[in-house]
């Protein structure tokens, strides 16, 4: 069983303090729902976790199956069993795919993989997300639209076997089809490997087929509310004001937009991703 400990983390960028005191335990098998306004810290904390250059953890711990993440290079968290499915996977040219795979997974295994293996893992996943054949030949996300990316993602997810995935708005872009395939496979990935499981996403409809264990609510760099699944449902009916009244917390006092309604339906982007 592994488990991610993220003890009073605060974390900056170009010295102007993001998360401020972040507390948070995910265990194998559990989903964890992410919520919050934006502009709260939400990617910054996964980005941290990751160990991505631009944020600078300023103090606290975060503990990985017993050993201090905030040693380990990126490829090293990675290596150890943690994966971030990103917002806006990048564009390499002049990379396959399955080159791109192959590299991915022989930087886990003592001896590489062999090319039988790695062709059935790659078609078992590609079919399972219902992409295109030839995915395996293209150049990672190169002339990808925005739903073929974020299924990358997952599919890249499927291939590295993550103790701990953490996805950052991976339903965006999808269209409604395509939310289902992908929530299918984040379902069935925790319950069959038992992957604990970090999700930001904006949308009830999403975690209602994810069904998640945990919820959490950021506000200005703090989790200020953890509950269960049901939780995303009053966010979704009520919005964050609720949270003034109930909490003392004023979610748009610093100068922040409120966002308009937005309706559960909307939450797939009608982009194309055939």
């Amino acid at each position: 069983m592994s488990k991610l400990e993220i003890k009073d983390l605060h974390v900056s960028i170009d010295e102007k303090e993001i998360l401020k005191g972040v507390n948070l335990t995910i265990n194998s098998g559990e989903i964890h729902a992410l919520m919050g306004p934006n502009g709260n810290g939400k990617s910054t904390l996964l980005s941290a976790i990751m160990g991505h250059p631009t944020y600078t953890v300023t103090s606290g711990e975060i503990i990985f199956d017993g050993e201090n993440v905030l040693e380990m290079e990126v490829d090293e968290r990675s290596r150890a069993g943690i994966f971030l499915g990103m917002q806006y996977p990048a564009e390499v040219p002049g990379v396959t795919n399955s080159d791109f795979m192959k590299a991915a997974l022989n930087a886990r295994r003592e001896t590489p993989i062999g090319l039988f293996e790695f062709v059935k893992m790659m078609d078992g996943a590609i079919n399972k997300l219902d992409m295109k054949s030839d995915l395996a030949h293209r150049y990672l996300n190169e002339g990808f639209s925005g739903g073929e990316k974020k299924r990358n993602e997952i599919l890249q997810m499927i291939l590295l076997e993550p103790k701990i995935a953490m996805l950052d708005e991976i339903d965006s872009g999808l269209d409604v089809d395509a939310l289902k395939i992908v929530s299918d496979v984040i379902h069935e990935n925790v319950t069959q490997n038992s992957t604990g499981t970090l999700i930001v996403s904006h949308y009830e409809r999403f975690f209602k087929q994810i069904e998640p264990t945990h919820t959490h609510i950021m506000i200005d760099g703090k989790i200020v509310l953890s509950s269960d699944g049901l939780l995303v449902n009053k966010i979704d009916a009520q919005g964050y004001d609720w949270l003034k009244e109930e909490l003392g917390i004023d979610v748009y006092s610093k100068n922040q937009e409120r966002p308009s309604v937005v309706s559960v339906g909307s939450c797939a982007v009608k982009d194309s991703v055939q």
